[in-house]
């Protein structure tokens, strides 16, 4: 059988566009909304098919020629829209999480996903994939396959050359941090030429090989220390753009008690504490790792308690005592939703809920309206440029208030 023509409509969640064959729906990568494309069918299900699209016919005007010559069909599945313009790809992100939240949380989002920095030359953690060849690389798209990778165009300029050696070891971390120092997290043997490069090197349990075991990352003047491979952002603007949005939306007063949940290295807990005194600010990380900095970076603040438990168990214990005014939430991709019920009987003035997959923050938004808050207002970001993931800061208000 020939790979047929399709035409391609919406995008969809994920990185890849909806079109129909035969009255099938299919999930096509590397098309946009509108093309006309031939497609090669690469999976198939009961329910849909995936496909990607191999020769263009009918372009989009937001097609533009791919900045990596390892993006495409078949080759490396680390980036969804090299082949998207800038504006287009602000536009897909923006009807991604408008559609979202109509979808599931029957809210409708006027607002657009905003640009933050360049294209290229942003990624300042990227975990690499080593081929049996030894070679450092990238994997396809849902598949095991590592694809080498000499250099990558979206990773930032400052990461060690991890592709000067072959590696032992089937995964590699490499991080460059905003105030220049470079780490490698990996169990592999080292060359001597690659070590030089870096500040530090940390096994796969934590531990410090050699050089130091830490980075530090600046935001607003202030530094955090952060482990080996611990939580922070990838994009070297976003840190910044997120402290900004956060502290925006939660419009803390002097005497306010704040909770900081899912808290990591205690980023937005050093700018909420200051803000809340002499309130109280709670932070709470359930990653020993990450809980451990987060007590380091909150040490100068008289007002900061930190507490390392998992979220929900604090919340479900009674830890975090019986009310809280304001409660700032950055959960993990799949959301917080044994959290939501629990996190609205503190009866918070304000919510402000960060989020990495709209879909998932969509769900939550909707159980927050069944316990009486309402979306105020909800801002994305083009964290991840060339591909399809996208941070939204939501904030939420008690119904009527």
């Amino acid at each position: 059988m020939s790979d047929p023509v399709v035409q391609v409509g919406p995008v969809a969640h994920g990185g890849h566009c909806v079109a129909r064959l035969d009255g099938q729906v299919v999930f096509v990568r590397h098309a946009l909304p509108g093309e006309t494309v031939r497609i090669h069918i690469t999976e198939r299900s009961k329910r849909f098919l995936r496909a990607d699209a191999i020769e263009v016919i009918t372009p989009s005007p937001d097609r533009v020629p791919r900045p990596c010559p390892l993006s495409g069909p078949g080759l490396c599945g680390g980036c969804d829209f090299q082949h998207v313009s800038a504006e287009g790809q602000l536009t897909l992100l923006t009807d991604v999480v408008r559609e979202q939240l109509q979808r599931l949380a029957g809210l409708e989002w006027d607002g657009r996903v905003e640009a933050v920095g360049p294209l290229l030359d942003w990624r300042t953690r990227v975990v690499w994939s080593v081929a049996e060849n030894g070679y450092v690389g990238l994997r396809k798209h849902r598949s095991h396959e590592v694809v080498p990778v000499p250099t990558c165009p979206i990773a930032h300029p400052n990461h060690p050359r991890v592709s000067d050696q072959l590696w032992d070891e089937p995964r590699v971390e490499s991080i460059a941090s905003s105030t220049g120092q470079r780490l490698l997290v990996t169990d592999a043997t080292i060359d001597d030429a690659l070590e030089a490069q870096v500040d530090g090197v940390v096994a796969s349990d934590g531990s410090v090989r050699a050089g130091t075991g830490i980075v530090v990352e600046e935001v607003h003047g202030r530094r955090f220390s952060v482990s080996g491979s611990g939580f922070w952002q990838v994009h070297p603007a976003a840190a910044t753009t997120l402290v900004d949005a956060v502290i925006a939306g939660a419009d803390v007063r002097p005497g306010d008690r704040v909770l900081d949940l899912y808290a990591g290295a205690g980023l937005f807990s050093a700018f909420l504490a200051p803000a809340c005194a002499p309130g109280e600010l709670v932070s709470v990380e359930g990653n020993r790792r990450a809980s451990a900095d987060a007590r380091g970076n909150l040490a100068d603040l008289a007002n900061a308690a930190m507490m390392h438990a998992p979220v929900e168990r604090a919340l479900r214990r009674g830890l975090l005592g019986e009310r809280a005014d304001v409660v700032v939430l950055d959960p993990p991709r799949t959301g917080a939703k044994e959290a939501v019920p629990a996190i609205a009987a503190l009866s918070p003035r304000r919510i402000v809920y960060v989020a990495c997959d709209p879909a998932a923050l969509a769900r939550d938004l909707a159980t927050f309206g069944e316990h009486g808050y309402a979306l105020e207002s909800l801002r994305g970001f083009a964290l991840f440029p060339m591909t399809h993931h996208v941070e939204c800061v939501a904030v939420l208000t008690r119904a009527g208030a």
